[in-house]
């Protein structure tokens, strides 16, 4: 993807976040929901570094990982219908601090969007109980079955903000070593942080920089965009 930039006036810094695992604190969550489907498919509930350790996309995949099988198509369905359904019955909480965060951010003007490959409209839902729909330029979830990476909705979604959007001066923000691939399939500084899906040592295996809090990530990657850009002027 080729850089937009005005050589004058550089574009503004993007951010494009992950949901589940960064902006939404639900690590917690995710292993309950996955312990409350797993008996039913003849597995044992896990702990959280379990979860962090094999948790991996596409999500059908990590499954079999669990249960040590594969899953038919419509067991699959029937478990994932599960896991969403067990999920949806827990509050959203966001990760601390992070709607300030996000207002801070919005007044140094840096631009803010959510790209995730939770369903679409349970996204949509979930960002705007927890008021951060204002503060984000678009919100896009997955419209149809699960994918097995976030790169193709990355390439979809950075067009989508628009021509003035550079690609070398977006940040990526997650939670997974699929974050810091779809990052990159973009030409995008990708940024991960420890305390989401992912366990450290995982994560460490992207090559990118890692974190322990978002703030951390938005410190991290403005650092990493604006010395790029220092160093090409």
């Amino acid at each position: 993807m080729h850089s937009r930039t005005n050589p004058a006036k550089p574009a503004p810094i993007t951010i494009v976040w992950d949901w589940n695992g960064t902006l939404r604190n639900d690590l917690g969550d995710h292993v309950a929901a996955l312990n409350a489907t797993l008996p039913g498919l003849g597995g044992e509930p896990i702990s959280v570094e379990t979860y962090q350790a094999l948790h991996r996309m596409p999500i059908r995949s990590f499954y079999g990982d669990l249960l040590g099988r594969q899953l038919g198509d419509e067991e699959w369905h029937s478990a994932d219908e599960a896991f969403l359904a067990e999920l949806a019955q827990r509050p959203v909480k966001l990760q601390q601090g992070a709607r300030q965060l996000m207002m801070g951010l919005r007044a140094r003007g840096v631009r803010q969007s959510l790209l995730s490959l939770a369903p679409h409209e349970r996204l949509v839902r979930e960002v705007e109980s927890v008021g951060i729909t204002g503060l984000l330029e678009r919100v896009d979830g997955r419209p149809g079955p699960s994918v097995p990476s976030k790169a193709p909705a990355m390439i979809a979604h950075i067009q989508a903000l628009g021509p003035e959007v550079d690609p070398a001066r977006t940040l990526v923000i997650g939670d997974s070593v699929d974050d810091a691939v779809a990052a990159h399939a973009v030409g995008a500084v990708p940024v991960l942080h420890t305390t989401g899906l992912h366990g450290a040592k995982r994560l460490a295996t992207a090559g990118v920089p890692l974190v322990e809090t978002i703030q951390d990530a938005v410190a991290t990657g403005i650092a990493i965009i604006t010395s790029r850009q220092l160093a090409a002027a």
